[in-house]
């Protein structure tokens, strides 16, 4: 299946660092495994790639130079927030 490069929704100003060193301990492995649709803490965006759950990981795979725009996720259709 072909997904929608991921982007942000926030800027990397606002992750927290402490949140990134500590994934960062984590191997690569471990961190696609917790992002993979259907889990609790799932990498989840809307179809056109907006990254609404994963920020903190997805930034650490980028910086070990994981492809992420190729992950699989759980696609959340717009208009279903509680908004």
């Amino acid at each position: 299946m072909s997904y929608a490069p991921l982007k942000g929704l926030h800027v990397h100003s606002v992750l927290s660092e402490a949140k990134i060193k500590e994934l960062d301990r984590l191997s690569t492995e471990v961190l696609r495994q917790c992002l993979l649709p259907g889990r609790r803490d799932s990498l989840k965006t809307r179809p056109d790639g907006t990254i609404l759950d994963g920020h903190h990981r997805i930034k650490v795979l980028r910086d070990r130079g994981i492809d992420v725009d190729s992950l699989p996720r759980d696609i959340v259709p717009c208009g279903s927030g509680s908004d």
